[in-house]
């Protein structure tokens, strides 16, 4: 582990095959375990697929916590959670799956590697991402845009319907 100072870490967590609410329950109990504290957990969306025309709606969650991880360790534990899950990748963008965890902010840290890019480079466009991460860090800048996830939100065009369906 390469120790770093404490950041602030924003997690989008989407499942739209199988037991939806369990596999998005189990991710965010092995993220708290694994990786940091001090989390909060928005409500549960339902949103349309974003990016293909799957018939499958989604289940939608944003998570924040505390980690002393580095942004690519932290990609590394939420990808490792999403195989110890079912998560298959075949390559296929925007495909059905059991469970995704996407790294969206981290602190004010910019990253862009193979395996993670912070702040998410689509983030700003999509409202199943603003809408439940401004229930739990509205303040929070994306440090490139310069905006904070609120402002993000109140530009968002994003057209798919995007509704509370339970709490956790």
């Amino acid at each position: 582990m390469n120790f770093i100072e404490t950041q602030r870490a924003c997690f989008l967590i989407g499942s739209n095959l199988g037991d939806r609410l369990g596999l998005i329950s189990k991710a965010i109990g092995m993220l708290h375990q694994k990786l940091g504290d001090n989390i909060k957990v928005s409500g549960v969306y339902a949103t349309a697929p974003w990016g293909t025309h799957s018939p499958e709606e989604y289940l939608n969650i944003a998570i924040s916590l505390d980690t002393h991880y580095s942004p690519l360790e932290t990609m590394q534990k939420a990808l490792q959670i999403e195989r110890e899950l079912g998560r298959i990748r075949t390559g296929i963008l925007n495909e059905p799956r059991s469970i995704d965890i996407d790294l969206v902010l981290f602190g004010a840290v910019t990253l862009n590697t193979e395996v993670v890019t912070v702040p998410h480079p689509r983030m700003h466009l999509r409202k199943f991402v603003l809408l439940p991460l401004s229930e739990i860090e509205p303040h929070m800048v994306n440090p490139v845009l310069q905006k904070t996830v609120g402002e993000m939100l109140a530009e968002c065009t994003d057209t798919l319907p995007v509704e509370i369906f339970t709490h956790i």
